[in-house]
């Protein structure tokens, strides 16, 4: 296939940015659908987390994997498999007729979603001329930047007109067009020189991030035993510190130690992990308050989100100038400690009215586009072209494993708090979920001290690859 442009050119960008689009639309379409999934499950709205997490904890731990099988099996064979178990995936959770099958589904799901944008994103970048690959990216980008904006109104929407399987069914028809297309339009892609796959540092990292996660969210979903939790937890941090050991002595590991060495990756990359916490939270949370606290319908409570979306899109015209004028770290501080105080004030949202509730939803929506658009563009300025795939690849891991903890650390929190308040009817979850988003706030609030870290002399403009903005 000519990569110079004609239909061909056009239609291979059309499979790309619409895999990207579906993936992220999905991480953010369930939210709004939870309590009516909940009461269709016979579950509690308030331990549904685990469905969010499964597709992002597992995005986390193959989004590392995909660039390697790409390689290894061709990038069409491996988009086409991803499609595939996306879409069986979507179908299985619309079939699910008890949390455990969701949650099962949702692995499958998000199996398929990991490997839909790295591998996207490498066919564009060596099937488009380099002068071309600029408008390209960003003819990709728009459809994920898109995606999670509009997914919670989306999906208010299908489970009002409809029902909340229609969220997951609306995936089929896209996924078996996109895979005749993938068929037909998408070079093979594969590599012959591809190295080994570093299993070793691959299992320690992905074994990390679930004992991770599993030893935050055990004490309130699973019933474990604190020493149970603890050893988790312990386990965890063990196979952290243990794959950078393991790094020190490979040749090619899975993310190579010299990332590190670039101070503005590393402390962005930190950053990252413990401000998106409050971040992933948020749109798990509001959804919830709207209709299981204030009583909301799905549809409402869709509706409600689209401040958030319609200034996040604004908010990304401003944010350039503001980096440029004020640096990357003081910018960062400040906007941290905004979105830390915004995020807390959400436990005054049930005694404000409709008006005020959409004003402070926009304002959120706006600072946190801020966050997101300065802690990408930080992260990834100063890495040079030898290290920008793994550099690269390493970020997308830690977005998706902060969103999941942030979701887990979420649901935890509720549900502790949910207990201390003896709340035994749903309505009475409020104060519950009042003293959640004060706790999320002071988590954000609190990183706001790792962007200090940051050299006062940085700002706009760095030498390595662009940043994408999708959060």
């Amino acid at each position: 296939m000519s990569a110079a442009g004609g239909g061909s050119f056009r239609i291979l960008l059309w499979i790309v940015a619409v895999g990207f689009f579906m993936q992220t639309l999905d991480s953010t379409i369930v939210n709004t659908a939870l309590p009516s999934m909940a009461r269709a499950l016979g579950e509690s709205p308030l331990s549904m987390h685990s469905v969010v997490i499964a597709y992002s904890l597992t995005m986390a731990m193959l989004i590392p994997a995909s660039g390697w099988l790409a390689d290894r099996f061709g990038s069409r064979n491996v988009f086409i498999a991803a499609i595939v178990l996306f879409t069986a995936g979507s179908v299985a959770c619309a079939s699910s007729t008890s949390l455990t099958q969701l949650v099962l589904s949702r692995i499958v799901q998000g199996a398929g979603g990991a490997m839909l944008l790295p591998v996207g994103r490498l066919v564009v970048l060596r099937n488009v001329p380099r002068d071309q690959f600029l408008p390209a990216m960003s003819f990709v980008a728009i459809p994920g930047l898109i995606g999670p904006l509009i997914g919670p109104t989306l999906g208010g929407w299908l489970v009002q007109a409809a029902s909340w399987h229609w969220i997951f069914l609306i995936n089929l028809p896209v996924g078996l067009v996109g895979v005749v297309l993938t068929a037909i339009y998408m070079p093979e892609g594969r590599n012959a020189g591809v190295g080994r796959f570093d299993v070793v540092g691959y299992l320690m990292l992905s074994l990390g991030m679930v004992a991770l996660s599993f030893s935050l969210d055990g004490l309130t979903d699973f019933g474990f035993e604190r020493a149970t939790v603890l050893v988790l937890l312990v386990f965890a941090f063990a196979l952290i510190i243990g794959y950078f050991l393991h790094a020190r002595r490979r040749p090619d590991p899975l993310f190579p130690l010299s990332l590190f060495r670039i101070p503005t990756y590393t402390v962005g990359l930190i950053g990252n992990l413990f401000a998106r916490i409050g971040s992933g939270a948020m749109p798990f949370l509001i959804p919830l308050l709207l209709q299981v606290g204030l009583g909301r319908s799905p549809a409402e409570a869709g509706m409600m989100m689209l401040p958030v979306a319609a200034m996040a899109m604004t908010a990304k015209r401003a944010v350039t100038r503001l980096i440029t004028r004020y640096g990357y770290r003081r910018f960062l501080v400040a906007n941290t400690l905004v979105l830390g105080a915004l995020q807390a004030s959400f436990a005054f949202m049930p005694l404000l009215p409709l008006p005020a509730m959409l004003v402070l939803l926009g304002c959120y929506g706006a600072i946190n586009s801020f966050q997101f658009t300065a802690m990408n563009t930080v992260t990834l300025r100063d890495l040079d072209p030898a290290g920008a795939g793994s550099g690269n690849s390493l970020f997308s891991m830690v977005q998706m494993l902060s969103m999941s903890l942030g979701v887990t650390v979420a649901g935890a929190l509720l549900a502790t708090y949910t207990a201390h308040f003896a709340a035994g009817a749903l309505g009475s979850a409020v104060p519950a979920f009042q003293a959640t988003f004060v706790t999320i706030g002071l988590i954000t609030t609190a990183s706001a001290w790792i962007f200090w870290h940051l050299d006062p002399g940085v700002t706009g403009g760095g030498r390595g690859v662009a940043a994408d903005e999708a959060g």
